[in-house]
């Protein structure tokens, strides 16, 4: 990743969006595993997860990260926890996915190709971000489009979606993950809300 355009704050950012989103839409191997019991907090109630994440993956194994990751947001015919803003949007607002693919078009972003997820996939989503905050669709994007983008296709939804994931039953590590997802977004509210106002 680059963020040679970005303030540290912003590079930090995206860095966290890109890991949600690596997470969240695949289930981490031995090389994440190893990359991830290396992360460091702080005290802050964020830094404070991203510790506990690392403790975690001293303890996990691959195949049983991926039996996790399976349970929880795939299942027989459905995981425990489902990872799309049309889920938890749906009835509150009018045909989220259409809404966002608006703003795709409106901001050039285009979807990937291979991707089976729609663009409402929280991974999907996250990747959105990091591609405003670093400028990988369009130069980086200021901060009225990233509070945009955030406050109306993700805030509504994504920290219910994280308390969903800390509290699922089959959760072990993505219980961490969840939990630093929660923090992370709680933060962002605050900040975008700050913007958008």
């Amino acid at each position: 990743m680059t963020c040679t355009d970005v303030t540290l704050e912003d590079c930090l950012r995206a860095d966290l969006y890109g890991l949600l989103a690596n997470l969240l839409s695949v289930p981490p191997g031995n090389r994440r595993l190893s990359q991830l019991v290396r992360l460091e907090g702080d005290s802050s109630a964020l830094g404070l997860a991203v510790s506990q994440l690392a403790k975690a993956v001293e303890k996990a194994m691959p195949d049983e990260v991926a039996e996790e990751y399976n349970a929880l947001f795939i299942g027989v015919s459905c995981g425990e926890v489902v990872p799309y803003a049309s889920f938890y949007l749906m009835g509150s607002h009018e045909h989220p996915l259409t809404m966002l693919r608006q703003d795709m078009v409106r901001l050039g972003i285009v979807r990937t190709e291979g991707i089976a997820e729609s663009e409402d996939h929280i991974s999907s989503l996250f990747e959105m971000m990091r591609g405003l905050i670093e400028g990988t669709f369009v130069p980086p994007a200021g901060p009225a489009i990233q509070s945009d983008v955030f406050l109306s296709h993700i805030a509504p939804w994504a920290g219910r979606f994280f308390d969903d994931l800390e509290t699922a039953p089959s959760a072990q590590l993505y219980r961490a993950i969840g939990a630093v997802g929660s923090r992370f977004m709680a933060i962002e509210i605050e900040a975008m809300n700050r913007i958008g106002h």
